[in-house]
């Protein structure tokens, strides 16, 4: 089963590719390792989740706009490397914005390792590191970067 076709049996779609915000690239790539951007919940050119968690928005809030910002992953590496060139996902480095003593940032983050697993099956498992930040981006919640392997 290919990627779009385990996208519909998890009633999600692959979104439009969004474009830098600055002076980079959103994938770039160094030998064999792909370095995806930083990745946040938006789609077609709306922002979502935004805010702080455990205040403005739940754990569950949280666990949908991680997935969100995965999904805007593979939708860069399927347009600018394509998944029959990816061996698999190395590592993930998930950023949240929250307020007081809310503490469920692992929680939040497995909805882009989930998601990753689902899709990728094996080439999919990975390492991770989890930062509690002040401010991101126009207040979102949370962002993603990813790095890949390219097949030999």
């Amino acid at each position: 089963m290919n990627i779009k076709e385990k996208l519909k049996t998890l009633n999600l779609e692959l979104p439009n590719v969004s474009t830098p915000g600055g002076s980079y690239v959103s994938v770039n790539i160094r030998g064999r390792i792909v370095y995806v951007a930083i990745q946040f919940p938006i789609l077609k050119g709306e922002l979502y989740y935004q805010g702080r968690l455990g205040a403005d928005l739940t754990t569950e809030d949280g666990y949908k706009a991680m997935q969100m910002c995965a999904l805007n992953v593979i939708a860069q590496i399927n347009e600018k490397v394509g998944f029959n060139n990816i061996e698999g996902l190395n590592h993930l480095d998930a950023y949240y914005q929250s307020y007081g003593d809310w503490n469920d940032a692992p929680k939040v983050v497995d909805g882009a390792s989930d998601l990753f697993l689902n899709l990728l099956d094996d080439k999919g498992t990975h390492s991770r590191a989890i930062f509690g930040v002040d401010k991101l981006y126009d207040n979102l919640s949370v962002g993603l970067t990813c790095t890949f392997t390219l097949n030999k």
